[in-house]
């Protein structure tokens, strides 16, 4: 059949004049589509399966298909997706290539600037690849693809012609999804809802979806002048490229929101100057805007939606979406890396925006639903492991390729250094749970390019065993939400005992000390983009989320908040100083744990988002970080800080150790390379830490530490003694003597502002000092 005569047939489905085919459909007993003419599905083989259910097809009318794009010649099966290259006879064109095994015939759909659409049927079937060369065809040109196959939903199978799909390798991504009935492969607004998804909508989705567009190979590669960090001293700075950049002054304001706008002088001196080491980007893969949220008259923010892989989200560029996005994208990361910053991108390759059975068809679920999500076993539904309607099967071959095509395009073609991964633990289950031989996690380990950059898991998802903190193989680190936890908890004086909060401020060996793994395994941070901001965790007791229209439902109740006095902002002076008291306790805690610390944007300006913990949709002032905060003297000493302590930690490699404490005796004077002590200056005992305490010591020796330098040469260092006083009124800290020091020099001081600088005062080893409530002090042992 040729491609025009089969789009012909496509666009009949044997409708009714008013867009709906022919009867209604009531539900069996089984709650499927009953008493409908299956028969009169057309073009898109929508025959149902044997045993299935009868499947429905719903058209707005017949109508002439696009004409055909002209000759197409065979091309090649690799690469996927589209790549301009000189072909045969010295041709210039694309070659088309979308992995599509079951699939009956697929089209390449190629679109003017004005939207005239033309088709070419792809002429070859190579390993399950269906491929072609279209001549002409030169970078900047959108397309899309039209897959034909079976519609029958009760075995999987969603085939639909009618809906344009995004090429899941498209390398950049011009236009939107809108909220519109004909971007469902199913009758959205079918009346009986129970069986909509079985009913077949043939109405055209090309002018309501995005487009992939065409991308010249510019051999630009970014990552070759990589800063090259070591974990152990790597400080992450999670941030938002458009809520870090949208109010930014120093940025010019066609810039703001931006990756343009990260790129300049004026966003990457904020970065130098806190000291950070490395951006850890939310999503800027192509993402869509959920159907509830553009219902309510929102946005997603956050971007945890993806629909590209390959392709830097279109609405961050400065400079256009018919592929200058890439460039721009690449520029960012050079002037990060110029300023010995690295790039990791937070990346959400455990679902897909097309939601579950109800959702929009604008990728996978159109090439091949059945082999691209874990489905329920009565395959019309869904697995969901995510709580977002969908889970990838990374189980499937092609579904695996996928993910590690895309993860090496974004190292070795746009420079980035490394991944966090959003809900790793779905990534990594098999058929039977939860695998740490998954795999997914085997590919990355075996790959060359992929185990050399730094990998980052969220070890847990929504499913049964996914919590996983802990367990993921080397050289993944991971995030450490017992480290949030129990600092939290420390600060709000609610540890039922102190042993969780030993464990997390020396490196959680309990958690890693196995395969070879050390504390840099340990992601430790207080907060993240999702939950409370740091200011809000002391300024709230609950959530405020009524703003994001779901009744306060949504977001965690579990936030380990504690408001300080007041519910919100408050004038009360003592309260307003004890919140930024706590503030500088909490960042001075998190600095001075062994383990790579992560802080995120905005925090060390003390930037509120009003008590909202969810605020994934809030693309405004609420998600945007206020830059006037640093107007405010209070709220810039605290950024002041934040920098000084940064640079402490990366001043002394006691503060960033890459192993291990041993908590043995060093010979021949009996120092050990950490010890613990009570308020009174004695070593804690074993019922110490079985007990609730307000007041914690922690000794690091900076005498012989392992690992050596870059000749191997011995490391030696200060020591130093932190204090962690959680309690409301002062305490009397005695200092320990031999064989630990005979003096400590004042180095930081939280309990008062004006002591937020280095107070240099020295204290006698023995003597007791009185510690404010609620305070950090770190002293270091003077000569």
């Amino acid at each position: 059949m040729s491609s025009a005569a089969g789009q012909e047939a496509v666009a009949d489905g044997h409708a009714t004049g008013n867009g709906h085919t022919a009867g209604s459909a009531p539900a069996d007993r089984d709650g499927r589509a009953a008493d409908v003419r299956a028969a009169d599905v057309r073009g898109g083989g929508g025959r149902a399966g044997e045993g299935a259910g009868p499947a429905v097809a719903v058209s707005g009318g017949r109508r002439a298909g696009p004409p055909p794009a002209g000759p197409v010649w065979p091309g090649g099966p690799a690469p996927l997706g589209a790549r301009f290259r000189i072909g045969p006879d010295g041709v210039a064109g694309t070659n088309f290539a979308l992995w599509a095994g079951g699939a009956e015939a697929v089209d390449v759909c190629l679109f003017d600037e004005d939207g005239r659409e033309t088709r070419a049927r792809l002429p070859e079937l190579t390993h399950e690849i269906w491929h072609g060369f279209v001549p002409g065809v030169r970078p900047g040109r959108r397309y899309g693809f039209r897959v034909h196959g079976r519609w029958d939903p009760w075995t999987g199978a969603r085939w639909n012609p009618a809906k344009l799909l995004l090429d899941p390798y498209a390398r950049a991504v011009d236009g939107e999804f809108r909220l519109l009935p004909e971007v469902y492969g199913h009758v959205r607004d079918w009346p009986d809802q129970q069986v909509a998804d079985t009913v077949r909508d043939d109405r055209d989705s090309a002018p309501f979806v995005p487009k992939g567009v065409v991308v010249a190979d510019d051999g630009d590669r970014p990552g070759d002048h990589r800063p090259g960090t070591p974990w152990a001293d790597t400080v992450v700075y999670e941030l938002h490229v458009r809520g870090f950049t949208r109010l930014h002054p120093g940025i010019p304001p066609e810039l703001r929101g931006t990756y343009a706008g990260l790129a300049h002088p004026a966003a990457i001196a904020h970065l130098v100057k806190l000291g950070v080491t490395a951006v850890e980007l939310l999503p800027v893969h192509q993402f869509a805007h959920e159907d509830h949220l553009l219902a309510r008259g929102l946005r997603n923010h956050w971007g945890y939606n993806s629909i590209g892989y390959f392709a830097p989200h279109g609405g961050y560029s400065a400079s256009g979406t018919a592929g200058q996005q890439v460039g721009e994208f690449k520029r960012m990361v050079r002037a990060l890396h110029a300023a010995g910053i690295e790039v990791i991108l937070d990346v959400v390759y455990n679902h897909t925006a097309e939601s579950g059975q109800y959702g929009p068809t604008l990728s996978l679920k159109g090439v091949d639903n059945q082999r691209s999500y874990r489905l329920a076993p009565d395959a019309r539904r869904y697995a969901d492991f995510t709580g977002c309607g969908n889970t990838l099967d990374t189980t499937q071959p092609q579904v695996l390729r996928l993910i590690t095509d895309s993860l090496r395009h974004w190292v070795t073609e746009m420079g980035v250094d490394g991944f966090r991964f959003d809900l790793a633990a779905a990534l990594a289950r098999s058929a039977h749970g939860v695998d740490m031989r998954s795999p997914f996690l085997a590919a990355l380990a075996q790959d060359p390019v992929l185990r050399e950059v730094k990998l980052i898991a969220e070890p847990w998802d929504i499913g049964s065993g996914g919590y996983q903190v802990g367990a993921f193989p080397p050289p993944w680190a991971e995030w450490n939400d017992r480290y949030r936890d129990a600092v939290r908890d420390f600060w709000r004086h609610a540890l039922p005992d102190v042993r969780e909060m030993g464990y997390r401020l020396s490196g959680s060996s309990d958690l890693y000390a196995w395969g070879g793994r050390g504390p840099c395994a340990s992601v430790n941070f207080v907060t993240a983009h999702d939950g409370f901001t740091l200011r809000d965790l002391v300024s709230y007791d609950r959530k405020h989320n009524e703003a994001n229209g779901e009744g306060n439902r949504d977001g965690t109740d579990d936030n380990r908040s504690w408001n300080c006095g007041a519910e919100g902002e408050s004038d009360d002076e003592e309260i307003r100083a004890l919140r930024r008291r706590q503030l500088r306790n909490l960042l001075a805690t998190l600095l001075l744990s062994t383990g790579v610390p992560m802080l995120v944007a905005g925090d060390e300006l003390g930037r509120t988002q009003r008590g909202n913990n969810n605020a994934y949709c809030q693309d405004n002032e609420t998600g945007w970080l206020d830059w006037t905060l640093l107007d405010d003297p209070g709220w810039r000493a605290l950024s002041e800080l934040t920098a000084r302590l940064i640079a402490l930690r990366r001043a002394h490699p006691v503060l960033r150790r890459r192993t291990f404490f041993s908590g043995r005796a060093q010979a021949p004077d009996g120092l050990r390379d950490v010890a613990w002590f009570t308020a009174g200056g004695t070593e804690m005992t074993e019922g110490d830490w079985y007990a609730p305490a307000a007041t914690l010591g922690m000794y690091l020796s900076g005498r012989d530490i392992p690992g050596g330098d870059e000749r191997g040469e011995p490391v030696r260092d200060d020591s130093f003694l932190v204090v962690l006083h959680a309690g409301p009124g002062p305490v009397e800290f005695t200092p320990p003597g031999a064989p630990w020091a005979e003096r400590y020099e004042v180095v930081v001081d939280t309990g008062g502002e004006e002591q937020a600088e280095a107070p240099g005062r020295v204290l006698r080893a023995g003597a007791p000092v009185t510690v404010p409530g609620r305070t950090v002090l770190l002293l270091r042992v003077a000569a």
